[in-house]
């Protein structure tokens, strides 16, 4: 991990998870352990959710309809819960993707 000076934790960044994850799921259907682990490596280890956050998150999302879940078995190994990106979930991403534009073009004026 790097220097702890440079980790920025899940809670810092509690209303973008959601925003994140989606878009991590828009590629392809994920479980949650290597959802955190795409996180980690794109950031190189300076966003670290913990677990509690990310299934959290996993609930929410759920319950708003903008992801579904499922298991899956492999072989001698656990089944894992993978989760799925809907249209609705797809349609936010895409509205919060153009409010992040826009947000970021008005602080970048005084930043």
């Amino acid at each position: 991990m790097s220097d702890n000076k440079n980790v920025i934790f899940g809670d810092t960044l509690r209303g973008y998870t959601e925003k994140i994850i989606l878009s991590i799921l828009s590629n392809e259907d994920l479980y949650g352990y290597k959802i955190n682990k795409i996180i980690e490596t794109r950031t190189n280890h300076s966003l670290v959710f913990n677990e509690a956050t990310l299934y959290t998150t996993f609930q929410r999302l759920e319950k708003f309809g903008y992801i579904t879940s499922y298991w899956v078995k492999n072989d001698n190994l656990p089944k894992k819960k993978y989760y799925s990106i809907t249209k609705e979930g797809v349609s936010f991403l895409a509205n919060c993707k153009f409010e992040w534009k826009r947000t970021k073009e008005l602080i970048d004026l005084f930043l």
